[in-house]
């Protein structure tokens, strides 16, 4: 006799909720959990006072301002044309486009190192776009242009591939029965499009600026690291744990990771709130 289903059950193709519950827990905690809680542990060590002083330091202090301020910045590059380049992708057909999508692909695929070698290779002042940069004043290189600009540059592929299935899956019928009502680009842009990609964006925008806070690969090429000038906090740690100074390196980290996770929540609470209104 063939074995049923009982009518109230639902047959799943894994079996066991509880087994893959517990499987998930364990990679999670081992994966995540267990790195983030012995850092905050190795940090309780510390004294009150040795933990401020360690991480109110102005070098320290400076840092934190370059790599929050980098990282939003280029996530808002990215946020602009990401998005414009997801629609190119998405709305148009032209010679090379398969090509173009591989390329928004490629800071995944390249080493940090080497993005970081080719952009000061172009940038630099004897570079082959950073030679025509240097007559009107313009560096690049070994700034804090440099380092919103490698940021740019490894953040770029998050936004773009969250939003371009997003606007493949929207109805061009909605554009059309806009424009059919009267509403002008602008408004069909502002009313009828944007609202449909605001979660996508600010998903975008929030893996974008994840990625570029913990930066450090192609970011140590290009800045020049100078300290209170072009040192980002990531390679502040690195000095720090060089220098087995790991206390000062973990109160830096666990700032660096708290700051993250309220930016974070921060942003998925706006996500969550455009979700709503979508």
């Amino acid at each position: 006799m063939s074995a049923t289903v009982p009518l109230n059950r639902t047959p799943r193709v894994i079996p066991g909720f509880g087994l893959t519950l517990g499987f998930t827990l364990f990679y999670l905690s081992l994966i995540f959990l267990l790195p983030v809680a012995s850092l905050l542990l190795f940090t309780v060590s510390m004294s009150w006072h040795d933990f401020v002083a360690a991480v109110t330091h102005p070098q320290v202090l400076a840092s934190y301002r370059l790599s929050l301020l980098a990282s939003l910045a280029g996530a808002g590059i990215n946020l602009l044309f990401g998005a414009l380049v997801a629609w190119v992708l998405v709305r148009y057909q032209f010679p090379g486009k398969r090509l173009l999508d591989a390329l928004v692909d490629l800071p995944f695929a390249l080493p940090t190192a080497v993005a970081g070698i080719a952009l000061v290779t172009l940038y630099a002042k004897s570079g082959w776009i950073g030679q025509y940069l240097e007559p009107f004043g313009i560096k690049i290189a070994y700034s804090q242009l440099g380092v919103i600009m490698a940021l740019t540059y490894i953040g770029l592929p998050f936004v773009v591939r969250t939003v371009q299935p997003v606007l493949a899956d929207l109805e061009a019928e909605l554009e059309e029965a806009s424009a059919s009502l009267g509403a002008s680009r602008f408004t069909t842009l502002r009313r009828v499009i944007l609202p449909s990609l605001l979660p996508a964006l600010l998903t975008g925008f929030a893996l974008a600026f994840a990625r570029a806070i913990g930066e450090y690969g192609s970011v140590v090429f290009i800045s020049g690291n100078m300290p209170y000038r072009t040192e980002i906090t990531p390679l502040l740690i690195v000095a720090k744990a060089e220098q087995f100074d790991y206390h000062g390196a973990a109160a830096i980290g666990t700032v660096m990771l708290l700051s993250a996770f309220v930016l974070l929540l921060l942003i998925n609470g706006l996500q969550a709130w455009a979700s709503r209104r979508a």
